[in-house]
């Protein structure tokens, strides 16, 4: 009896097992063919006849341009606005899109005692790197967090579960997490751009919706020149002239990920 009894648990642990995975992969499914997902950001860029398209989309941030703080707040002003990104009271909880920080930490690897006056002072833009390679997209287990075909590194907040997987896979800290509800913490709410919940991972998405559009990122417009965007597979193209005449260098490129934010010092 006792038996039989073990063998009936063990057969219904398995099949409400089989059934919940069958369940979640076909929401998965549901979800892509319906054009969410994976394929929702390259349908959007397809129906508007004015979008920008590229094989791979890249920036090249000209630091030579932007040697005060004041230039570069201009720019987070600019991207946070459009973006709904909350200015929160706790700075442990603070939200970034786009940032400022030092060279000691923006390019750790590269940091001696004896680097350059003009780049240690220098305030650095940060953003997240929409790495060729990223490590985030294989962190996700919910495919929240995925890879256009041109390179963007983009989240579906409604997907998101805040397991925070991604931020942890991130090697660039740039994702941040939403320990309680922004909205409140937005001064003037942009309509056209989706305020985001409690519980939810954000970071740039490289302007995706102007890009659908026909419009370039808002950092780049705010800029002023300082940064160039264009198609790193378009050997035509304004980005790799800028790149084939000037040096570059890359955050922590020896990781792998193939970064795709180009930084000339």
């Amino acid at each position: 009896m006792k038996r039989n009894r073990r063998e009936f648990l063990k057969l219904a642990g398995v099949t409400a097992a089989s059934a919940s995975v069958m369940s979640v992969t076909s929401g998965l499914i549901t979800a892509e063919a319906s054009g969410a997902g994976v394929a929702k950001p390259t349908t959007i860029l397809k129906k508007n006849k004015k979008a920008l398209t590229a094989k791979r989309w890249g920036m090249v941030i000209d630091t030579r341009k932007l040697e005060t703080e004041s230039d570069i707040e201009h720019i987070v002003s600019a991207c946070h606005k459009i973006h709904n990104v909350p200015k929160m009271e706790n700075k442990n909880h603070e939200i970034k899109w786009v940032w400022e920080d030092e060279f000691k930490h923006v390019f750790a690897e590269q940091e001696h005692e004896l680097v350059n006056e003009r780049l240690r002072h220098l305030p650095f833009l940060v953003l997240c790197n929409h790495c060729k390679n990223p490590s985030c997209v294989k962190a996700c287990p919910t495919n929240a967090t995925f890879q256009t075909k041109e390179g963007l590194v983009m989240m579906d907040f409604h997907r998101c579960i805040g397991c925070r997987f991604c931020m942890a896979a991130c090697p660039y800290g740039s994702r941040s997490f939403n320990f309680q509800d922004p909205r409140p913490f937005i001064k003037e709410t942009n309509k056209e751009f989706p305020t985001r919940m409690k519980g939810v991972v954000e970071k740039c998405n490289f302007c995706a919706e102007r890009l659908a559009v026909g419009k370039q990122p808002a950092c780049v417009e705010a800029s002023k020149g300082a940064i160039i965007f264009g198609d790193l597979d378009d050997p035509q193209s304004e980005i790799r002239e800028v790149l084939n005449t000037n040096y570059t260098i890359r955050r922590k490129p020896a990781l792998g990920t193939g970064p795709s934010i180009y930084y000339i010092v």
